[in-house]
């Protein structure tokens, strides 16, 4: 405490008194007391420190104002590998499934652009992809009548299961990834369990019992016959996966209890067939695109509630998206990350739109390249749209670019517009500085080595990583890359022909003509 002498007006020398101490406040911003507490704790607890944080706070320096736009604006990439016809990114959103026509089903990977694996057991078109809530097992449903669930571990089929129908879709169980249901073509939907090798398939209905007892026989026969007219076209899990939500060619949604496998509510919500059913991460909203060139979304009721009666249920409509004027078709509809906005992919048109979904109204229509997109997947976390051309195949992204903040990182960093000679130190560029050693040998003396305990044992489980393939030859396409020399690859430019042709072809061999003399005998 400091303490000072003071005197009276006399000259006497009084008792020294204790300065009265001022604190003085400040207010710190969130990353402040970020830093703040990772400068106050241990070396060996920073890093669970930054992984319980569940953010990058250099990509936050960078592009702060990244956050502030919630949709994307204009196309930033376009990536290829064969003629894809179906998109989905997984959970955390690192990696983009795609299907092709082929049958092949290409994984990227979002952070390179580049084709982290490819997996090879289907010979049709691919129609769905559904990954597990883990990332480890994706799902893939294609029109050869066949789903196969992947191990992504080392890319191999965990389970096939073949039907006799092609199948619309196939959509896994948000829990749990040994359990399936499946859209079929002209056939009744089906809830598969494939725990053992041997499946387990239940039948699902698509329109509810009815109680013809004191009917005529006519009536029954009248009656079978239209309720054989139903078929179920979209079908997707709720978000506890207690119940199914199913759409028919009626335009009908049906509410289908997992367990018991019967319909507990019925209602026609579309003039037309519904294709596409989409709920958000909280399961509360439902997204339905029909045939009758409208998209509808609902509130969609707590259904796990213990006293849940089937004949209280209410699926009120909140919003209808739809062009008055041009009176547009939608080929696929999908909800952004936080659910305030739906996309839609239009039919015959280039164009996609998005609507903000509380007021119903249209914020954005993206352009991109002169082709008819179809499906479309929202990123799970990113204002980034994915769309697969139906045209050329190719997967169009589209997402906000905002300028880096490099000042953010280092405060004394200035834009020069032209060359400045710098001088270095002396000690600026060497491979192993001397207070850099000695700096990591004092950090050293401070953890605590483990002596007895086991260095894999304890801690949390880390999360599933899908590994990486680093062949060319085996995670590229051959549509990509083409050969300009002997060990000498490049990427296809867009002038380049589909068929694998390349723009530098071999010039034309030399013909060789060898003048024969004649020697004359003298």
């Amino acid at each position: 405490m400091e303490v000072r002498e003071r005197q009276s007006a006399t000259g006497k020398r009084l008792q020294p008194t204790p300065q009265s101490q001022h604190r003085q406040h400040r207010t710190f911003s969130p990353r402040d007391r970020g830093s703040i507490l990772y400068a106050r704790i241990r070396k060996k607890d920073r890093q669970k420190f930054l992984k319980n944080l569940g953010i990058t706070t250099m990509n936050l320096l960078l592009a702060e104002d990244y956050l502030l736009q919630d949709y994307p604006e204009h196309i930033t990439n376009t990536i290829r590998s064969g003629h894809s016809t179906c998109v989905r990114f997984n959970r955390t959103g690192d990696f983009l499934a795609s299907g092709r026509v082929d049958g092949t089903v290409v994984i990227w990977d979002l952070e390179t652009m580049g084709v982290a694996r490819k997996l090879r057991g289907h010979f049709k078109n691919i129609t769905s992809l559904s990954w597990s809530r883990c990332g480890r097992y994706l799902l893939s449903a294609c029109q050869a009548w066949k789903v196969i669930l992947w191990d992504l571990q080392d890319g191999s089929k965990y389970r096939e299961v073949r039907f006799r129908a092609p199948v619309y879709g196939a959509e896994l169980h948000p829990m749990h990834h040994h359990q399936f249901v499946a859209a079929l073509f002209e056939e009744q939907p089906m809830l598969v369990d494939v725990t053992d090798p041997v499946e387990v398939r239940h039948i699902l209905p698509s329109v509810e019992k009815r109680s013809d007892d004191g009917a005529d026989t006519p009536t029954k026969e009248e009656h079978a016959k239209q309720d054989a007219s139903h078929r179920t076209t979209a079908i997707v899990y709720t978000a506890t996966g207690e119940h199914l939500l199913a759409g028919t060619t009626k335009g009908r949604l049906n509410i289908i209890d997992a367990t018991t496998h019967e319909i507990i509510y019925s209602e026609k919500i579309a003039g037309g067939v519904i294709t596409t059913l989409r709920l958000t991460d909280s399961g509360k909203e439902l997204l339905v695109n029909a045939q009758d060139r409208t998209i509808r979304t609902f509130k969609v009721p707590d259904l796990t509630l213990a006293d849940l009666d089937p004949d209280t249920i209410q699926i009120p409509l909140e919003h209808k998206f739809q062009d008055l004027v041009n009176r547009l078709s939608w080929n696929h509809a999908a909800f952004s990350s936080t659910g305030e906005y739906v996309a839609a992919s239009t039919f015959n048109n280039h164009e996609l739109y998005i609507w903000e979904r509380g007021h119903g109204s249209l914020v954005r229509m993206l352009e991109g390249p002169k082709e008819e997109q179809g499906v479309i997947e929202w990123h799970p976390h990113k204002p980034l749209l994915a769309a697969c051309g139906l045209e050329t195949g190719r997967i169009n992204i589209w997402s906000v670019t905002s300028p880096q903040r490099w000042s953010a990182l280092a405060p004394d960093f200035v834009e020069v517009e032209e060359n400045v000679e710098y001088i270095e130190k002396e000690d600026e560029f060497d491979i192993h500085p001397h207070e850099e050693i000695q700096k990591r040998r004092l950090d050293a003396e401070d953890e605590d080595v483990d002596v007895l305990g086991d260095a894999g044992a304890g801690g949390d489980v880390a999360p599933f990583r899908m590994p990486v393939l680093f062949n060319l030859g085996e995670s590229d396409s051959e549509e990509e890359f083409v050969n300009v020399g002997l060990g000498t690859l490049r990427r296809k430019s867009p002038d380049d022909q589909d068929d694998g042709g390349s723009v530098a072809e071999k010039p034309p061999a030399k013909k060789t003509v060898t003048q024969r003399t004649r020697t004359r005998k003298r």
